[in-house]
């Protein structure tokens, strides 16, 4: 702990700085004093719609990015260890494809998101969609001992809910589609002040669990037989797992859209600060890197002097893609399953 603590210094400083930026920075440009004096409760003077868009909309906003990232990172993580597979992310296992297809069917047949009955459906069908994906996996995980074999079970799931996604598109009014499409960009300001509890508990839940599985994941570097040997139930530590995993990418996808390569990608930032693949360590470091990251992301997505707002989905690979790149390029030199 004490050899890596210059890393975590590091990494909270970071998330402070970034989590403040979110705070500061925006389409509306409001003065730093008011937005003291709106957090310090001494607004009163201040323009009520200025308050409105700190308390109700750029708070939530960060807060929202800061467990989503952390959420996203630590089930790429988990992922990754499980299948001992570097480029497996949160959409391998057909999971956020489940979610999507269950948005899919609200928004594509019942006319989508209008009203708050609406959003909630849709909320709901995500939350179904990816859970019964992740009951079929669960099943499966039974019968399959290949970690390889159970991988391409997931990815043939996924495909088969991207087909039937593809079949909705096709019948669907071009309204109707244009909206999905929006909310397939990704957004961490569709959690409102309201839902952020529900959000956050759930992904703290997740996340706590995660911590508690780091010494099966640890067992799980050094082979399934050996883990065996050290007393670890590979069934039921997979299913926990696949679990954890389902849990966060269902409630992420659900709120936020389905929002690439953090998952796939942070993990190997956290390798990379650490050079260690001992989980005691990589686990906390990828939470505290996915939150930053999401953090990050969504700062850009605010085009300096404009008050055009980028889609996450746009950023997000601007980030992503070249450490995935470089991954493939330098994998003998990053510490991995070993």
């Amino acid at each position: 702990m004490k050899k890596h603590g210059t890393t975590y210094v590091f990494l909270i400083i970071a998330l402070l700085v970034l989590f403040a930026a979110n705070i500061a920075y925006g389409a509306v440009r409001i003065p730093l004093k008011d937005i003291l004096d709106i957090l310090t409760g001494n607004g009163a003077n201040v323009n009520k719609a200025w308050s409105f868009i700190v308390l109700n909309t750029r708070i939530p906003q960060a807060v929202t990015a800061l467990f989503g990232g952390a959420s996203l990172a630590v089930s790429g993580l988990l992922l990754q260890t499980l299948f001992k597979n570097p480029l497996a992310g949160p959409s391998i296992l057909g999971i956020s494809d489940g979610a999507n297809l269950g948005v899919a069917i609200i928004m594509l047949l019942t006319g989508g998101i209008g009203s708050i009955a609406g959003y909630l459906a849709t909320v709901m069908a995500a939350l179904a969609g990816a859970f019964v994906i992740l009951i079929i996996i669960i099943l499966f995980s039974r019968r399959v001992k290949s970690n390889v074999m159970l991988l391409i079970i997931g990815i043939m799931i996924g495909y088969i809910a991207s087909s039937a996604i593809s079949i909705l598109n096709y019948h669907a009014s071009v309204d109707k589609v244009h909206q999905y499409v929006m909310w397939g960009m990704g957004d961490f300001s569709s959690v409102s002040l309201e839902k952020l509890p529900f959000f956050s508990i759930s992904c703290i839940a997740g996340l706590i669990l995660s911590v508690l599985l780091i010494k099966p994941l640890n067992a799980f570097l050094l082979g399934e037989q050996y883990a065996e040997n050290l007393g670890v139930n590979i069934k039921s530590t997979r299913i926990m797992i696949l679990f954890c995993t389902g849990l966060l990418i269902a409630i992420v996808t659900a709120f936020c859209g389905p929002i690439s390569f953090i998952g796939l990608a942070v993990p190997h930032i956290a390798r990379l600060l650490l050079g260690t693949s001992n989980h005691n360590q990589l686990v906390p470091v990828t939470i505290l890197s996915g939150a930053c990251i999401a953090l990050l992301c969504n700062v850009f997505t605010v085009v300096p002097g404009t008050n055009t707002i980028l889609p996450l989905n746009a950023i997000t690979p601007i980030i992503g893609a070249p450490i995935v790149i470089y991954v493939i390029v330098n994998k003998k030199n990053i510490q991995y399953f070993n």
